[in-house]
Order: structure tokens, then sequence, then C-alpha cells
């Protein structure tokens, strides 16, 4: 249940352990040095599942005490902004055809819209530290999570049955966090459990950390709990299933290397073997009781009173709606939205014009034939721009996103007027994405048939429309002619839009900095300047944050970047 998982990730925020060994062992990471506890977090069993709990946490919530609350995790960072999935959201989303952001511009939010960031942008540099710290939280546990250390403290006998699984649990939070380093910035400092603490770490390079990746998501793969044996929000052997269908999808980029097969073999597995079938309604995913949702294999789990955040679905609805939106349709936060964040054009346009539009008598888009077209256009133009003009910080000037809402799969809210906080948990990991990457990987030359493909991809779409084994509607279905590659892209950004994958896709299919553009991209966002252009192919990597050059010699950043 998500109240049994909430509840270790309670303890761990509000025991505020940050670690002495853990603060080592990265010298060149801004983690605050707020309470050292050491050895008192782990005299009991409670403690090491607290700290099993804030290696998960790390990842959703923002810093020790809950909101905003002003003990940050991450030094020198805005808590908000530190937050993973929202630090995420920025290079993963609003860099891309999907969003145009018009906030947050001390933080460099800007040079993702416009594509023009350096190592002194800071978004750029939110995810690095983001992740590094929850490596460190990683290595932390692992050093203190034996079989010796457990005996020497007297709970060994409490946790024989589960420390095995809470290591492997660890070990593939740390794996998920190198593939991002990978992803995003090609190398980066590499540390492990057994390194010693107080050392300067050395760079390994992207080939380096992907087989890393690959060795250490391989072995647990064998050694997490089994496919829905394991309490909710934590993750099983199909995370690392996954995980690997994720890495090995996208080798040929990071490495040079072509392992469709891998990567067809192990989306395959999360299809047929994996516990975690499509949810019955394409909508239920992205709503406060998504905990009930079949098809999350790795959600974050969030709460309106026990896991606050600014960051993690909670900034995803507030930035994506505003509060005259909640006069139209129940947004589950009130009035409280922000409105920062607009939808560009070509994302709309991947849908039927008739799918488009906002209905105030259809709010949840029952009569839409794809049910994934779920944007708000009163009030608004679906252009980003207005002719003329420069760039305007206008939420009007794009439709809204309204795929997250903060209310049940009943149509309700959880309070009068909604919550201050968001309640749906992110779904970091979930089986649709598997079945588009089994498609995509034959395609690009595994050895499943192209029938085999056009069927993973209608099974999602045939759920998009309610259609086939999910309902009566009209069918939404494709023909072996009409699947390629570039229908696979779309398909991704219609079923993934706002999940934090799109800048790698556009990256896989070589539509990033060239052969494909957007509103905005490339641009100084002067007077009609709205129209994309091609962007320097080192935007492919994000740079290693400058302030990492003058504390760790051992570094060299990405090619055309300055130190």
């Amino acid at each position: 249940m998500k109240t049994n998982i909430l509840k270790y990730i309670s303890a761990a925020v509000l025991s505020v352990f940050l670690f002495s060994s853990c603060l080592d062992d990265l010298n060149s990471i801004p983690l605050d040095k707020n309470v050292l506890v050491g050895e008192e977090v782990y005299s009991t069993a409670s403690g090491y599942r607290g700290v099993i709990a804030k290696c998960y946490a790390s990842l959703i919530q923002t810093g020790q005490q809950g909101g905003d609350g002003g003990n940050g995790d991450v030094n020198g960072i805005d808590e908000g902004y530190s937050g993973y999935t929202r630090a995420l959201f920025y290079l993963q989303e609003a860099s891309t055809d999907e969003i145009a952001l018009h906030a947050g511009s001390g933080h460099g939010t800007f040079a993702m819209l416009f594509m023009n960031w350096d190592s002194s942008t800071k978004v750029v540099s939110y995810p690095y530290y983001r992740l590094y710290m929850s490596i460190s939280y990683c290595n932390e546990f692992l050093r203190e999570c034996t079989e010796d250390k457990l005996r020497s403290r007297g709970v060994y006998d409490e946790l024989k049955d589960e420390f095995e699984s809470y290591r492997a649990e660890a070990r593939f939070i740390r794996a998920y966090c190198y593939s991002m380093i990978c992803d995003l910035y090609g190398s980066g400092p590499f540390i492990d459990e057994t390194m010693v603490l107080s050392t300067i770490p050395h760079q390994k390079s992207r080939e380096e950390i992907y087989n890393f990746v690959v060795s250490e998501a391989e072995t647990v793969a064998l050694e997490l709990k089994a496919p829905g044996a394991n309490q909710y929000g934590r993750v099983d052997r199909v995370a690392a299933w996954f995980l690997l269908a994720r890495v090995y999808l996208n080798s040929e980029v990071w490495v040079g290397k072509k392992e469709y097969e891998k990567a067809y073999q192990y989306s395959k597995k999360v299809v047929l073997e994996g516990f975690y079938p499509l949810a019955s309604d394409y909508r239920n995913i992205f709503l406060a009781d998504n905990n009930t949702c079949t098809e999350i294999i790795w959600p974050l789990v969030q709460d309106a009173t026990n896991a606050q955040s600014s960051a993690g679905t909670n900034f995803l609805i507030k930035a994506l709606v505003n509060g005259p939106m909640n006069d139209y349709y129940k947004t589950g936060i009130g009035s409280r939205g922000w409105g920062n964040a607009r939808v560009k054009t070509q994302l709309v346009d991947m849908f039927d014009l008739s799918d488009q539009t906002f209905d105030p008598l259809d709010t949840w888009g029952d009569k839409k034939k794809d049910k994934r077209a779920q944007f708000f256009t009163i009030e608004h133009t679906k252009e980003t721009w207005v002719v003329g003009k420069e760039f305007q910080k206008d939420f009007a000037n794009g439709y809204a996103c309204i795929k997250w809402r903060n209310v049940t799969k009943d149509r309700k809210e959880l309070a009068e007027n909604g919550t201050v906080y968001s309640s749906i948990d992110y779904p970091m990991f979930r089986t649709a994405d598997a079945y588009l990457m089994a498609a995509e990987s034959i395609l690009r030359g595994a050895s499943g048939t192209k029938e085999e493909a056009l069927n993973y991809v209608n099974e999602v779409r045939d759920r998009a429309y309610l259609s086939g084994n999910y309902g009566s509607a009209a069918s939404g279905r494709i023909k072996t002619a009409e699947l390629t590659l570039d229908f696979i892209l779309d398909e991704r950004a219609r079923e993934l839009h706002t999940e934090l994958t799109r800048r790698t896709d556009l990256i896989r299919f070589n539509k990033y900095t060239k052969n494909y553009n957007w509103d905005w991209k490339g641009s100084d966002g002067a007077a009609n300047n709205y129209i994309g252009k091609n962007v320097d192919d080192k935007y492919n990597l994000f740079p290693i944050p400058q302030d990492e050059f003058t504390v760790n010699p051992y570094l060299t950043q990405n090619p055309n970047y300055t130190k």
C-alpha cells in the first residue's frame, strides 16, 4: 500500500540524516551538511528502512522537512528547483518540441527554450547535483548494510530476510542515476561504496559508465524481488528489465553499440512477464489515486500530507495550469496553479484536429477519439508566439496541458477547493513505454516481426482510444504501411509527453539538434524569431557544471563547452 512506503519516507525526511561518510563521498558535490548521526541511524532495523526510503525519496522529495521547509538536500539551490523530476523536466521537456517555459529565467530556463545553454547555466547543473547526491546516499547504505555490520549492531535477525533485497534496490537506484549521468552529461565522476572516503573522484568515460550501469542492472535483475512481490513504491525485477531495455535502446547513441536485440528482449519481457498490464484507461495513470493503477512499474510516491515537495507531480500540475482554469474543470489543486509552462504547437499537431480543443461540457475528453489529447484551449492561442513581438511571458500563448489532475478516477477532489500539494505518484517506469520500446527495437533490426511491432503499437493505441480490449469506441489502429520510425517517435510524444523522455527520444532519432525544428529552437527570443532552426551538435550533451572544475582537477569538459 502507498501508506507503508510513505511511513518510511516520512521517517527518513524527519530524521534529517545526511551522513558524514556520505558527505565525504563526493567532495565536488555541494551537499548541505546539516546533521550527522552515523551509528545512531543504524542502531535499529527501522533506521535501515529509513535510509533505503531516503534513497528513494531523494528522487522525489527536495529536503528534510517536506514542502519547501528551508532545509533542502542540496545546498546553494532553491529547494523547489533542486527536486530531481522538476530539474529533469527543464532539460528533458523544456528543451524540446513539447514545452515552452516562461518562468524561472534567473535559473537559466530560457536557455532551454532557445537551446543556447553553457556550462554556467544554472538549471543544467540541478539534475547533476541531485543525481550524485542520490548516488552518494546509495553508496552510504551499501557500506553500512552488510551482514557483518548488521550482526555487530544486533539487527541482523530482524533484517536477515530483507537486507539483500534492500541492497539490490540501492544498487538499482544507483544504476538508474548513473544511466541518467550517461544520458545527460555523457561522462562524470565515478564513486561507489568501495572507494576510500575523502578522495576526489576521477572521471569515467561515457562507455565506462554505460558498462557499469549494464553490469549492475543485469546483476540486480536476478536479486530483486519477483514481479509484483515488493512493497508499493519499491522496485522489483521488472524495473531492472525496464532499465536495461531503455539503456540498450540508447546504446548506439551513447556508446556506438547497436544493442536493439537486447532492448527488444528486455522490453518484451516487461510486457509478457512483468505483472504490470496496461491500465484500462490512459487518464487514470496521472491521477491522485494512481497507486491503484496496474501499469506503473516504478512510482515515486507523493502525498498531499505526508510527502510534500514543490517538485515531482506538484510541480508538473501547477506549472502546466493556472488558477482560472479551475473554474472550468477540477484541477485538484484549486486555483493554486502557477501557469508558467505551455505546450508547443508541434505536440498539439500530433493529434487529430478534432481532438485538440477543450470542451467545457466534456472536461475529461470522453468524446475525444484519442484520450491522450488533454489540452486546455479556452482563451489560449495554439501558437506560442505573437507575430511582430518578441517571446511573450504569457501563459495564454500556447495551449495548456491538463494530463495531470490531482483528483481520483471517480473524478472527485481530495478536498474541497483542492489540496495545497499533489497526491499523484510520479510514474518513473510504466508498461506502455515498454510496448513502444519493443516496437522501435524491431524496426531498428531486432528479431521480432513487423507484425509483432504493429501489435505492440496498436495495443497502446487501443487503450488510448478505448477500443479493442479497452472499450467499444472507434478504433485508432494503424496499418503496417503506416508503421515507421517517424510514426514511433510521434507516438512516443502522444503517449509520454511531459514524462521526461522527449530529449532522449529526439536524440536517438537524430532530430534534436538537426533535421527537425520547433517553436523558438535556436532563437534569441526577438520579434518574429519563433521559427526554429538547427543548432550546434554539442547540445546533444549538457556540459558538466562549471563550478565542478574549481574543486575537481580530474574532470574534462564535454566538447565545445568551456570550463
